[in-house]
């Protein structure tokens, strides 16, 4: 079993790059990053959690900036996105900048994406909050066909030459909860599955095997996410034929999350 670590990057938290050092020195597999554009002051939109909306979502880095520290500051630790919010993406220039993230370090990247719940952030990004399923949808498609093609083309763009190409195309995994819609969405276009909290796993996967077998696809993998482990949960996990597991951290400076990464290096 992998174990990574997931936490909300901010100027407040932990400097990335010692972050990622010190999960690599600690034998942890990963580091991924979460994304909110902005958050808008009127707050229509509850925090999922309930209560209210921790400090963080308003002061998160851009999670391909900060990745690209992290990657420069170690050498075998994966970076990944958890989450890209993929609707809220022009998908020309964020192809590019995953491309080149995964160049430059040495094909490290994971990249998982969602579609968000925060619904006036969604729609200050021109995309109505119901059809952002489908945007996020077309715009991985687009992405995947400019990482891909010599010349890609796809509907909202003309034949069009991108460089660089990914040396490997990177893993994408669709965050979210279970449903025949999320896994409609990762057996057509993604690698694997990002089960948020990780709950309810088990019961799932019967689902996704017929959402992958229905898209003649082999069986999508799957990366419970933000999870608080232990190591019976590891267990459980791998008991399931599951392979990495990623955790959360606080968001918090140095003294904070020192610790907490100690514990989860003691699963490793």
């Amino acid at each position: 079993m992998r174990l990574g670590v997931t936490m909300f990057a901010t100027d407040l938290a932990m400097p990335v790059q010692d972050l990622a050092r010190a999960a690599e020195e600690r034998g942890l597999s990963s580091l991924y990053l979460p994304e909110h554009t902005h958050i808008p002051v009127s707050r229509r939109t509850p925090y999922p959690a309930g209560g209210e909306l921790p400090e963080e979502y308003r002061r998160t880095f851009d999670p391909l900036v900060a990745l690209s520290f992290a990657a420069a500051a170690t050498e075998r630790l994966r970076v990944g996105t958890g989450i890209l919010l993929a609707a809220q993406r022009d998908p020309i220039v964020t192809a590019k900048a995953l491309a080149t993230l995964e160049r430059l370090s040495g094909g490290r990247l994971t990249v998982g994406i969602g579609f968000g719940w925060n619904v006036e952030e969604i729609e200050a990004h021109g995309v109505p909050y119901g059809e952002r399923r489908e945007v996020a949808r077309r715009h991985m498609l687009a992405m995947r066909a400019l990482w891909r093609d010599e010349v890609a083309s796809f509907d909202g763009f003309e034949p069009s030459w991108s460089w660089p190409k990914p040396t490997r195309t990177p893993p994408v995994y669709v965050g979210g909860a279970a449903g025949p819609k999320l896994f409609a969405h990762v057996a057509e276009y993604a690698d694997g599955w990002m089960p948020i909290g990780g709950r309810g796993v088990k019961a799932a996967l019967p689902a996704l095997r017929e959402a992958c077998e229905r898209a003649g696809r082999p069986m999508a993998e799957v990366i419970p996410f933000a999870v608080l482990p232990s190591k019976e949960k590891l267990d459980y996990y791998a008991g399931l034929g599951i392979t990495e597991t990623v955790a959360g951290l606080p968001s918090g400076p140095a003294d904070v999350v020192l610790p907490v990464l100690d514990e989860y290096a003691a699963m490793v």
